[in-house]
């Protein structure tokens, strides 16, 4: 696995309070159930729907469920907008356990915004959700029930959403924690969203400029890496 470079300002996320705190790494123990990484550039417009209606959902299930932990890690891009001032108010609300802002020195673009992201996970599962909202949250149990009829499944996977390009439909992968912290070795599993029986409704609801498919699970080496 490639090293991840960070700057000096990209090692801590500020807490709710304002204070620095040190970033963990993927390689500690999973704390949580589910992380969240959302890679954002000059969201600020559009970040907020998002946020709510994701936050609306896992505070839900975790009242339905209190064994039910998560994060959502909100990466700034290097935006030019108020996209981390934004971002952060929801870390105010919800707390920093809950809600985090990676803001990045410079613009590395989605792929390199979800690397980071995803080394400062704590998640069992990892799940990567565009800033634009363009797929309903709640369809992230269809993914997760994917990976649960995978029978027997690691605790190690990939999860995708689904995201409209030029009227087709492509995933974004998100891998969960490595196995070497879980004591595995080569074992993964994946599950896929699809959305493509409701295409001509998105096309209405959705103008998405999202490019690339990503099909196998090379993904330190491709996305991951910064590219896209």
């Amino acid at each position: 696995m490639p090293a991840l470079h960070r700057h000096e300002e990209e090692k801590f996320f500020l807490n709710a309070k304002g204070q620095k705190e040190t970033l963990p790494s993927i390689w500690d123990s999973p704390t949580k159930q589910l992380s969240v990484v959302v890679p954002s550039y000059n969201e600020e417009k559009r970040l907020p729907v998002m946020m709510d209606e994701a936050l609306s959902y896992l505070e839900k299930r975790q009242k339905r469920d209190p064994a039910f932990t998560y994060e959502v890690i909100v990466v700034d891009d290097g935006s030019k907008d108020q996209t981390s001032k934004v971002a952060f108010k929801y870390c105010q609300k919800y707390g920093s356990d809950k809600v985090r802002v990676i803001t990045l020195v410079k613009n590395r673009g989605k792929g390199g915004a979800i690397r980071m992201g995803i080394f400062s996970s704590r998640g069992e599962k990892i799940l990567m959700a565009d800033a634009d909202g363009a797929t309903k949250f709640p369809d992230v149990e269809k993914l997760e029930k994917g990976l649960n009829d995978l029978q027997p499944w690691p605790r190690w996977g990939f999860a995708m959403l689904p995201r409209l390009v030029s009227n087709a439909w492509s995933q974004v992968m998100c891998p969960l924690r490595p196995p070497k912290v879980l004591g595995l070795q080569n074992q993964m599993a994946i599950a896929c969203g699809s959305r493509a029986h409701l295409e001509k409704e998105s096309i209405a609801q959705h103008k998405c400029s999202f490019g690339g498919l990503i099909s196998q699970p090379v993904f330190i080496g491709s996305i991951l890496y910064g590219r896209h």
